[in-house]
């Protein structure tokens, strides 16, 4: 027996009775099968999405074994060499040999020790890892966790060729946006670094029409995704909030409906977020899929979270347990527990200073000494020095009453118990190797720290592993990597960064964002206290997000080799990294290691010591990125970007790059992103981001420049041109606002630097 799924949101599934499972106290329950229905994909008819699946997965498949077969373990010899074997690939879309060519020059110079398959991944940013993973972590021709080789086809289906007689003119979006991070959908996952949705929309709407082609190639978790797709699809009241606001300014509404996206990033961690985000599946068969596997953890490994009740008979289950760092006193060598001493149980704070339990002497944190013991590391089998630490604090629940005590016997034994098990399979065991945010800003070496399965306490690696174990079972292939994009928002929260932070009600996810730092009070939480909730607003949020197959194409790599055609993209919002405020290759090491699927930092745009890169080389680096958004962008189309700035030498990195790529700037607002990350906030940096607009001068220019350049006309065509692309009147707060771009200084600085990126003399 059927019944219809009605998500008319995303009706890729339906549900049907079955007999349930013995045990489950249920006669039937329902299973979630895939609708079998034709889906047109790229131009294709497929019988149901499933064979759309297989079909674009066997190509890749054999694009990614070709290139191993014809690249792999050939040695590097001359650039002539180099560019015959890669044009002799014939299943994965290389480029011209113009291209070709520019890239085995630099693969040239690259460590000896690397094969021809190696230097050509370092040069377009290809992940490392199996395969057999990167398949898995796919879903073609929509996403793939390495370069997409279906992003021309992507193009060509749904791109409009560049027509220079095609009217377009636009002035830059001279607003300043304002709008918060308080959105369901903005906060459905977390990332390092992101811009909200409801920002990015405005601008999409100003300059592209339905239908356009939007790229952002430093796309994050993907919000520039979410933005394209909610010009066709926002909510009634987001529509009505832009119109007024439009309305006000004297503005024509806005041209709603839905433009493509196009979005790439060099972190597998960020691309499979950014697909989550943007590519459809059936809301109400992920929520019963999560719900029951949920249930069935908590079947599995309930026992490991139950504690006694003080009356030393009734069951409670375990929110959370406090894990205290012990050290020793430095006067007596006396064990101390930090948070039975140091913590003020009225205040809930950490106390200045406090008295040795065995000696009386007056410590502080400086002064105690760390403590290590030796473990059986079961996953290396071999012995590691670790910190030592002991439970203190045990919150549960009995029925729905908060209780608190200190670990009795018994939670002990439990304790030994879990230890005692085999080491889970499904945990990582990856080497932390050398970086910037592992061994530099802190050491995780001296917490005991030198492999990803050290993260984690035998308890929470019993409970991740038993809810990945379940979400990579899953058979259908769209809500399996829905429910990873779940169970992953734990990975964080349920290893030794997690601290305890006990002035907070909640204890869910109170790691220090944008650092690897392991406290000496952190929290072992049940996976249903971090989850539980998280479900429950996934599934709100994503009801009030409507997206389509075929709305989006995802591609991880570098934004220097991005593979589109020429002059194709309509519009490019994009947020680079910049300089040395965020580590994202070494931040998602440790989800990324999960999926064993990790980003290939090489070409990673970043100052870090660790890797050997200055700002010079940041430098370089994004101008590579801005000749590729130049190359693809359509001529007299714009480039929004938004920057953070933190340092001016940065921000100077950041505009040369620009320039040097052929890109005019026209303007610089502020984007007010209001909620401060900790590193905002503890830090002198400034709170407010930069939104540069600039455009990629159209054909009919550079062709008159051409025949007038190193005159004084070649001068005034330039900035009679550039004006054209300013605005004439911005208002704010009801008055007329000086436009610095129309300033005598800049309109001469942009002159200049158009000619100097020419190469042509300013007479």
């Amino acid at each position: 027996m059927k019944k219809s799924n009605k998500n008319t949101n995303q009706s890729l599934f339906e549900t049907r009775i079955v007999p349930a499972k013995p045990g489950s106290g249920r006669l039937f329950e329902e299973e979630i099968v895939p609708h079998d229905r034709p889906v047109e994909c790229l131009g294709m008819t497929f019988e149901n999405d499933e064979a759309r699946r297989e079909h674009f997965l066997r190509l890749l498949r054999e694009g990614l074994e070709e290139l191993h077969a014809r690249l792999g373990g050939v040695p590097f010899t001359t650039v002539d060499d180099a560019v015959e074997r890669m044009q002799s690939v014939e299943h994965w879309p290389m480029g011209d040999e113009t291209r070709l060519r520019a890239l085995a020059e630099r693969m040239r110079h690259a460590d000896s020790s690397k094969d021809l398959l190696q230097r050509w991944k370092d040069e377009v940013g290809f992940p490392h890892g199996e395969i057999e993973d990167i398949l898995n972590l796919s879903d073609p021709p929509y996403y793939t966790a390495c370069p997409n080789p279906f992003i021309a086809d992507f193009i060509k289906h749904y791109g409009k060729p560049y027509d220079p007689s095609e009217p377009y003119s636009r002035e830059p979006f001279a607003v300043d946006v304002s709008v918060g991070k308080t959105d369901p959908i903005y906060k459905a996952h977390s990332y390092h670094t992101k811009v909200p949705h409801r920002a990015i929309v405005p601008s999409i709407l100003h300059y592209t029409q339905p239908g356009d082609v939007v790229l952002d190639g430093f796309c994050g978790s993907g919000m520039t995704g979410v933005a394209a797709q909610w010009c066709g699809s926002a909510p009634d009241d987001v529509r009505r909030d832009i119109e007024a606001a439009w309305s006000k300014e004297g503005r024509e509404k806005p041209a709603w409906g839905p433009r493509r996206v196009v979005l790439g990033d060099l972190a597998p961690a960020a691309t499979f977020i950014a697909a989550n985000y943007n590519l459809p599946f059936d809301v109400k068969a992920f929520a019963r899929a999560a719900r029951r596997i949920l249930d069935e953890v908590e079947q599995e490994i309930g026992w490991m979270y139950e504690t006694l009740h003080t009356d030393g008979k009734t069951k409670g289950r375990i929110e959370y347990t406090v894990w205290s760092e012990v050290f020793t006193c430095p006067d007596c060598a006396g064990e101390v527990v930090f948070l039975e001493e140091a913590l003020d149980p009225k205040t809930k704070r950490v106390k200045d200073t406090f008295p040795c339990p065995h000696c009386g002497a007056e410590l502080t944190k400086k002064r105690l000494e760390r403590l290590y013991e030796t473990r059986v590391d079961k996953a290396l089998n071999t012995t590691i020095r670790t910190t030592k630490r002991k439970p203190a604090l045990i919150v549960y629940k009995v029925g729905k009453t908060r209780h608190e005590k200190k670990p009795d016997q018994t939670d002990i034994e439990t304790l030994a118990r879990v230890e005692s098990l085999p080491w889970p399979s499904e945990i990582p065991t990856d080497a932390l190797p050398y970086m910037h945010m592992t061994h530099e800003r802190a050491r995780m070496d001296s917490a005991g720290i030198t492999h990803i399965h050290h993260f984690f306490l035998p308890r929470a690696a019993h409970a991740l592993a038993a809810l990945w174990r379940r979400a990579q079972a899953w058979p259908d292939r769209r809500i399996r990597h829905m429910l990873l994009f779940f169970v992953e928002q734990a990975i964080w929260g349920m290893s030794v960064l997690a601290r305890y932070t006990p002035t907070h009600y909640s204890q869910v996810n109170q790691y220090l964002t944008g650092v690897y730092y392991v406290g000496s009070q952190i929290v072992d939480v049940h996976p249903a206290y971090i989850l539980g909730g998280k479900l429950s607003r996934l599934s709100k949020a994503f009801q009030r997000h409507k997206t389509h197959a075929g709305s989006a194409l995802l591609t991880t790599g570098s934004a220097a080799r991005i593979g589109l055609p020429d002059n194709t993209i309509d519009y490019i919002f994009t947020d680079p990294p910049f300089g040395e405020n965020i580590y994202y290759a070494d931040l998602n090491f440790l989800v990324e290691s999960w999926h064993r699927v990790l980003t290939n930092a090489t070409p990673e745009a970043i100052v870090d010591k660790a890797k050997r890169k200055g700002l010079p080389e940041y430098q370089h680096l994004m101008q590579r990125c801005f000749e590729e958004y130049y190359r693809v962008l359509k001529p007299g189309r714009w480039m929004t970007v938004v920057f953070h700035n933190s340092r001016n030498a940065v921000w100077n990195a950041i505009q040369e790059a620009m320039l040097a790529a052929g890109f005019v700037v026209a303007d610089v607002r502020t984007l007010d992103k209001k909620q401060g990350s900790y590193r905002q906030v503890t830090s002198t940096a400034v709170k407010q981001d930069l939104v540069i607009s600039a455009y990629k001068p159209n054909g009919g220019l550079e062709e008159r420049f051409r025949l007038t350049s190193g005159t004084e006309e070649g001068v005034w065509d330039f900035v009679r041109t550039h004006l054209k692309q300013l605005p004439v009147f911005v208002a704010k707060d009801g008055k007329a606002e000086v436009i610095a771009e129309r300033q005598n200084y800049l309109l001469f600085d942009r002159m200049v630097a158009f000619h100097v990126q020419r190469g042509v003399t300013v007479p």
